[in-house]
């Protein structure tokens, strides 16, 4: 029971949508450093190539590769179920890190806004995840189940500052959903947590960082932004041995954000 075998996820395939930016490049490192085989699924294909270029570089037995997918269009769905199958024939962990954003006023926030983000950060994930399960049962067993990690946000955890309301509930009914996948699935050995981030430095936190970062780590239990360490640490933990009887579980990597919120 020594922590290389507890924490090992050498050599498991993982696939992580929106792994070539932010906190899904945080995750796709720290896989590929810890020796697994790493698949980013992006629309963005020129960033996947350079992403994967500078993951392999890293070395350490791990291996990243790259399926070019528009989780807007529903039919780009089973092309990374059949990319998966030609490569590996298998899947050990995906993690649903893909997200949109929206932010605008409550007097104008449009119906646009609704369709875009909650296709995008709540019906694909569902989806995904249920043309992804024959893979995922490929590689599962009862000791060693395969895994499902959903990234969410605090602000499903609670009323969040900005105008953001379909980012919002779309995060608390991920929430929801993890769990719900998690009763379901259990019986073909796949378990389902969702990570609730809190501030990290992304592409969408971007503008808020730059103009509110004293304030917001200020804010903090902890007094900083969550780092590369964090997420992918919450990730490997909970894709390994060590977390390999952990499912339904929402877990908040916010600092300490929701509980130290002040009256």
């Amino acid at each position: 029971m020594d922590i290389s075998t507890l924490f090992d996820v050498k050599d498991k395939v993982v696939l992580v949508t929106g792994g070539a930016k932010g906190i899904g490049r945080m995750i796709s490192e720290g896989f590929v450093q810890n020796g697994a085989r790493v698949y980013i699924a992006s629309r963005d294909a020129a960033a996947c190539e350079q992403a994967c270029k500078e993951l392999n570089a890293i070395g350490k037995g791990g291996y990243a590769g790259f399926i070019a997918a528009d989780f807007y269009k529903e039919e780009d769905l089973e092309k990374v179920k059949k990319e998966l199958e030609k490569r590996e024939g298998k899947l050990h962990v995906l993690i649903n890190n893909s997200g949109s954003n929206w932010g605008e006023s409550y007097d104008t926030y449009p119906s646009q806004a609704w369709d875009r983000v909650v296709t995008l950060n709540l019906k694909r994930v569902f989806q995904l995840t249920q043309t992804l399960t024959p893979l995922l049962s490929a590689a599962a067993s009862a000791s060693t189940p395969s895994r499902i990690i959903n990234i969410g946000s605090i602000d499903g955890l609670r009323v969040p500052a900005l105008e953001t309301f379909a980012y919002s509930s779309s995060k608390a009914a991920l929430h929801h959903l993890s769990r719900v996948l998690a009763s379901h699935l259990g019986k073909r050995h796949i378990t389902s947590n969702t990570i609730a981030c809190g501030p990290f430095q992304s592409k969408m936190m971007k503008a808020t960082l730059e103009k509110f970062k004293d304030q917001i780590e200020g804010g903090l239990p902890l007094g900083r932004i969550g780092s590369p360490e964090d997420v992918a640490g919450t990730c490997v933990w909970l894709s390994s041995r060590a977390g390999a009887w952990v499912t339904g579980a929402t877990i908040a990597l916010d600092g300490g954000s929701v509980v130290g919120a002040k009256l």
